[in-house]
């Protein structure tokens, strides 16, 4: 079948160059046309251009055969090369702009060697210098697209071209802060990636979609306890890109030099629009340019929308139903005809679109509205201070839910009131047991659950609430902690348990690496058998609506599973720990004066 797919692939290579190239000076090339909806479009595909140290950049143009003036150009730069993407470029020059769609250095019909993520905002740069040269441009050029293609247009954005007048990251990847590490966890789902970009000038979707090979990898990984590096070597593949990020498990210049780093964003005056979504694996990623943004640039134009979506629905249309959680109503919007909405505002002086009543716009799940605000920060107009205590819920979960919830024993108050005396919940982790594969709370994957499994961690639930309060923005908080060990990994799931019993996900899980929690560029090793404070901050936003009588529900555990590389605690890099490491457990005192702070919007009366 592999060799089904190169063969594929130099079909479509082939054809592609069959079409003529060009470099920045041939611009007269008219290139073919194709009707469609009663328009004509005239497509340049196969062009190419060189960098200034020789790489090839491939793309293609769409205009709109009707449009005789120079015009806006929307501009979409990716990794991810398909044969439809001219259907991209087309619904941009149907929308009265001229529509481009270019690729990472060596994809698509380049011959250039493939590199994911380095080169991208010199490369686009190089783009738009091309563009503004065509007598079909006027100067001006926007960017839009999710995911890799929200982190080129941050890419791009590092050192800002004079032409380039706003972007709309969605979903954006940020490397080294929220993928293929968050919080400095490394996470395997990212592993398949690299071959399914770098395999093929195209994508390879077989192997990608080789959905048992990846979990037998995962699962081969965790009952063997080999080294996190050695993935590849398990796997009969080299894989030297992830094994390249390997290298960097602190946020260094190898990161920071991909993408803004502190003051480039005081540089950045355009207009953004960012989308995301409460549910939306790259979140972290695009709240991060958001945050830093405004911390560094205060007049900073930056505009969010996030909703109860996943990570495609923050990049096109949200899905109705996510994990089994039907969407109220107002937030089936559509993200993609929100960004032509916008692109008009900026390029044709049309008004600015409606849902963006401030600049940071949430829909309150259950609630069915959306707010607006002008910061973050605005998000709550109060915080709930909660503490982790030691002593018993009242809650009776063996009746209620059944003997998968261990009974009451590891089910624990979660009280506004600071304990008058300090304890602890003493919790052990075997590391050389590899049983519990199955009861992972972090990776439940719906987001209204019947149950709640704790694998060997433990719950804190707080009394009911009296009235309606919503939960809007991000929980942070501090865990007081000892450990006979020098580091560990730790994750937190937060979850309203409703009137009827029922457990809502308000976001995704949480994960950290204590050594990490304090400054993500320098690892600070914990002193084995000391109380240690780890703040956790770099949290997911959501907003939901609790009902009266619902109460909140934080699940603490140490993080021991196959998706991601397991923390032994020597202190080593923990990508070549191996489960000899582990020999001696884990042992943690989790501090009942532990507290998690809630940010919540109290209505008035």
């Amino acid at each position: 079948m592999k060799n089904t797919t190169n063969y594929i692939t130099a079909v479509l290579l082939l054809l592609a160059l069959t079409y003529n190239s060009c470099t920045s000076k041939e611009t007269s090339i008219k290139g073919r046309t194709i009707t469609e909806d009663g328009e004509t479009f005239i497509i340049q595909d196969s062009l190419l251009i060189k960098t200034t140290d020789g790489a090839e950049i491939a793309f293609l143009v769409v205009r709109n055969e009707k449009s005789t003036q120079p015009l806006p150009t929307i501009l979409h730069h990716t990794i991810y090369a398909r044969s439809s993407d001219f259907k991209r470029a087309k619904r941009a020059a149907s929308m009265g702009y001229v529509g481009v769609v270019s690729y990472t250095r060596g994809k698509a019909w380049s011959a250039s060697e493939i590199v994911p993520y380095e080169f991208e905002g010199h490369d686009v740069n190089k783009v738009i210098d091309w563009i503004i040269e065509q007598p079909w441009s006027n100067g001006e050029v926007g960017m839009q697209g999710g995911s890799y293609t929200g982190f080129t247009q941050w890419a791009a954005a590092k050192k800002i071209h004079p032409a380039l007048k706003t972007i709309i990251p969605a979903a954006s990847s940020s490397p080294g802060i929220a993928e293929p590490s968050e919080n400095g966890v490394y996470m395997s789902f990212l592993y398949p990636w690299f071959p399914y970009v770098t395999n093929t000038k195209f994508l390879d979707e077989e192997t990608y979609n080789d959905h048992e090979r990846w979990n037998n990898l995962k699962q081969r990984y965790y009952q063997e306890g080999v080294a996190y590096r050695a993935l590849d070597s398990l796997d009969g593949t080299p894989n030297p890109f992830y094994n390249k990020q390997l290298d960097h498990p602190t946020y260094d210049a190898y990161w920071q030099n991909m993408m803004p780093y502190k003051n480039d964003f005081s540089q950045i005056n355009i207009p953004v629009l960012s989308t995301t979504g409460y549910y939306d694996g790259g979140q972290l990623g695009a709240v991060h340019y958001l945050k830093e943004h405004y911390k560094y640039n205060r007049h900073a134009e930056h505009y969010l929308v996030i909703g109860p979506f996943g990570h495609l629905g923050s990049q096109y249309v949200p899905e109705k139903e996510i994990s089994r959680y039907t969407i109220d109503s107002v937030a089936q919007i559509s993200i993609s005809d929100l960004s032509f909405e916008w692109f008009d505002y900026i390029f044709k002086e049309a008004p600015k679109p409606s849902l963006l009543k401030d600049k940071i716009n949430f829909q309150v799940m259950g609630a069915n509205q959306w707010r607006h605000v002008p910061r973050l920060e605005n998000m709550s107009n109060d915080t709930l201070t909660f503490y982790l205590n030691n002593q018993l819920s009242n809650v009776d979960f063996t009746s209620q839910y059944g003997s998968g919830n261990h009974g009451n024993k590891r089910h624990y108050s979660l009280t506004e009131n600071k304990p008058s005396s300090v304890a602890f919940l003493d919790q052990t982790v075997d590391f050389t047991d590899r049983t519990m594969v199955g009861e992972n709370n972090y990776y439940i994957p719906f987001i209204v659950n019947d149950s709640l499994p704790l694998s060997n961690g433990f719950s804190f639930i707080t009394e009911p609430f009296e009235t309606a309060i919503e939960f809007n923005g991000s929980y942070f908080g501090e865990l007081k902690m000892m450990i006979n060990k020098k580091d560990m990994d730790y994750s937190i799931v937060v979850y309203e348990q409703t009137p009827e019993g029922r457990y809502f996900k308000l976001t995704q899980h949480h994960i950290g690496r204590a050594s990490l929690a304090k400054n993500n560029e320098k690892r600070q090793l914990l002193t084995p058998n000391t109380v240690e404070n780890v703040p956790f901050t770099n949290v997911r936003i959501t907003s939901k609506k609790l009902r009266k009588g619902s109460r909140l529900i934080l699940v603490l555990n140490v993080n021991k599973h196959p998706h991601e590389q397991v923390n032994y605690g020597t202190g080593k890099d923990v990508s070549t720990e191996t489960i000899k490491d582990g020999k001696a457990p884990l042992e943690v005192k989790w501090f009942n004066n532990s507290y998690v702070k809630i940010p919540v919007f109290r209505y008035k009366d």
